[in-house]
């Protein structure tokens, strides 16, 4: 069972949620959905609102998702990297991830979460961009996390909701 609570009432480290515990976004709704395993991401203050911020590479099944749909989740899981495995490594073009990680889905007409997650956040997307070389100003960046040019879209979204396990 989930209750609603407001951003602001988090009592995370949301920095070492995000770099440790890991995030799985999902995107999609009733229709079909798609989860990845991102660990790159940051939430804070956007255009008056509390936001999220999360990069998706554009060749991920995920991003097409991401691209039709005006809702996505974040969701964290503690510890268990088992989920995470599944959803990082796997696509779902190939692999049922919801079957493989034996996830319960939530699924409305606008977005879908698990009922394993110990929080969720409900954002509506606001903003995609694609990242651009030219726009790196530490151009080691680049070297170490681009070599192949595959740069990630940056996707920004305000939280409309954050549910916590009771």
């Amino acid at each position: 069972m989930f209750r609603t609570i407001e951003p602001k009432m988090i009592k995370d480290n949301l920095i070492e949620c995000i770099a440790d515990e890991w995030m799985l976004l999902t995107a999609g709704n009733s229709e079909g959905y798609n989860m990845m395993t991102a660990s790159w991401g940051f939430m804070g203050e956007m255009w008056g609102e509390d936001s999220v911020a999360v990069v998706v590479r554009p060749q991920r099944y995920t991003m097409e998702f991401l691209e039709k749909q005006d809702y996505f989740t974040i969701s964290l899981y503690g510890d268990n990297k088992a989920i995470h495995k599944i959803c990082g490594v796997s696509s779902g073009r190939d692999v049922d991830k919801t079957k493989e990680t034996g996830l319960t889905p939530v699924v409305n007409d606008k977005y879908v979460y698990f009922g394993e997650a110990r929080m969720v956040f409900v954002i509506k997307k606001q903003f995609v961009q694609p990242l651009k070389e030219e726009n790196f100003v530490d151009k080691e960046i680049i070297d170490k996390w681009y070599p192949s040019k595959d740069y990630h879209n940056l996707i920004i979204g305000k939280i409309e909701k954050v549910l916590v396990k009771e």
